[in-house]
């Protein structure tokens, strides 16, 4: 899978308020992993996030819309089907027959999920500011061209569900944003590194990790616990501390 060329300009975010990002990217990242549901990785699936990225690519997008579309996705979803399925059972599916409650709301999202993601890259695409809006014409061209027939109208009742879903709350950190505010560091601190060629790097790299992410940490587990079959504990135990690390370095 190619990635899109667009050019970040690094060295050119003064250290006070690299500072104050660094420490807003890391408290976010403390209370996002304080507030992880249990669901989180089964919607990070690698057909899903591929199939983002791919979306991302062929309209021309910046690769950062693509990585904040699974974030919003990720969000939404755990957020939708926790109210759906926690919402009163209507009478047809009373506790005698609770799994035809859940196969029906799941029936129904399965029809719906393929413009949900579509909805959630075209949302991060107006968010984005390197990168052109997806307007509902094009959105609807692009969707008849891989097979499904969507109206206007039925792309913005999308949006307007995700976004009240979300509480119109959009800007959430993405890996890639870490990524870069990293590189950021890494450039103020060092300012003989090529980080523009490692940013193209870093790219592929993450691209690698997001599709191959359920191998990658499973690994990364085993090496860090030293453990063949590491505890649940163990599993649900991350570490934000490399954004607290980098932004110490950058003080000195």
């Amino acid at each position: 899978m190619a990635l899109s060329s667009f050019r970040c300009k690094f060295r050119e975010t003064s250290v006070d308020l690299l500072t104050d990002v660094l420490i807003d990217l890391n408290n976010r990242n403390k209370d996002q992993l304080n507030s992880v549901s249990t669901c989180n990785h089964n919607l990070r699936d690698k057909r899903v996030t591929e199939y983002i990225l791919l979306i991302t690519e062929e309209l021309r997008l910046d690769p950062l819309v693509g990585y904040h579309a699974v974030e919003l996705l990720q969000r939404f979803m755990v957020k939708h089907l926790t109210d759906l399925l926690t919402s009163h059972t209507p009478q047809d599916a009373a506790a005698d027959r609770p799994t035809r409650h859940e196969d029906a709301i799941f029936d129904e999202i399965k029809e719906k999920f393929p413009i949900i993601v579509f909805s959630c890259v075209q949302l991060a695409s107006k968010l984005s500011l390197h990168s052109h809006i997806i307007t509902n014409s094009t959105a609807v061209h692009f969707l008849h061209s891989v097979g499904l027939s969507v109206s206007k109208q039925t792309l913005f009742e999308s949006e307007m569900m995700i976004l009240k879903g979300l509480e119109f709350r959009l800007n959430s950190p993405n890996p890639l944003t870490y990524v870069e505010s990293l590189l950021e560091v890494l450039g103020h601190n060092e300012p003989c590194v090529p980080v523009e060629r490692l940013h193209d790097l870093c790219c592929h790299v993450l691209q690698f990790v997001s599709l191959e992410r359920a191998d990658v940490y499973d690994s990364l587990l085993k090496t860090t616990t030293q453990c063949v079959s590491p505890s649940r504990e163990q599993r649900h135990t991350e570490d934000p501390q490399p954004l607290f690390f980098a932004e110490r370095s950058l003080r000195q």
